[in-house]
């Protein structure tokens, strides 16, 4: 039997901005939250893409990620403030043309890799629900290029938080696998961004 990995391509803010994040999740109404929250095993992170991918195959999902990498700086994140779909919450990020850019580039590059037939086994501890599944097996077609809306998901609740703007610089793309509803819980590989010499 082929083991499929549900797989989140998403940047990890650094430890400040990581930390704030997971102070604005811990802030939520405990009501309504149907237990998600961020902290050190649910990551904060901005997806840039998301898809089923065979176990045997993720050396070449890193290659492929790798090559987008190669030689980029690190990437501007601008927070305008708190977003709001149904009763999941988040951080809005700035659509910028750099951001955009490189979502698309990873999605091209993942895109014979991807793999239609993700269940439930496929994510962390195999803790994926139906939406879970629905959400990933969607993202290329419902979540990405005219699509794509950049965020750090807070959690659940009726009201989205009032958020001061914030930026920062995004360093680290992480590969990891998802865990219940689409949480970044393991890190697989990591890559660094740096500026040129």
């Amino acid at each position: 039997m082929v083991k499929i990995v549900a797989l989140d391509v998403a940047i990890l803010p650094p430890p400040d901005i990581m930390s704030r994040a997971i102070a604005y999740s811990a802030a939520l109404p405990a009501e309504g939250s149907q237990g998600l929250r961020l902290d050190g095993e649910h990551l904060p992170h901005i997806t840039l893409t998301q898809q089923f991918v065979r176990h045997e195959e993720l050396d070449i999902v890193f290659s492929r990620i790798e090559d987008v990498l190669e030689k980029r700086a690190p990437v501007r994140i601008r927070i305008t403030g708190g977003g709001q779909s149904g009763h999941t919450l988040w951080l809005t990020a700035e659509r910028t043309p750099e951001l955009l850019a490189l979502h698309q580039q990873l999605m091209d590059a993942l895109r014979g890799l991807e793999r239609p037939h993700g269940g439930k086994q496929a994510f962390y501890e195999e803790g994926g629900r139906v939406g879970d599944v629905l959400w990933v097996s969607s993202f290329r077609l419902e979540s990405s290029f005219g699509a794509f809306t950049p965020h750090i998901t807070l959690g659940h609740g009726a009201r989205a938080p009032e958020v001061e703007p914030f930026a920062f610089d995004a360093t680290t793309i992480a590969a990891c696998h998802l865990g219940r509803y689409c949480t970044c819980r393991k890190v697989l590989r990591t890559w660094e961004l740096k500026r040129p010499a």
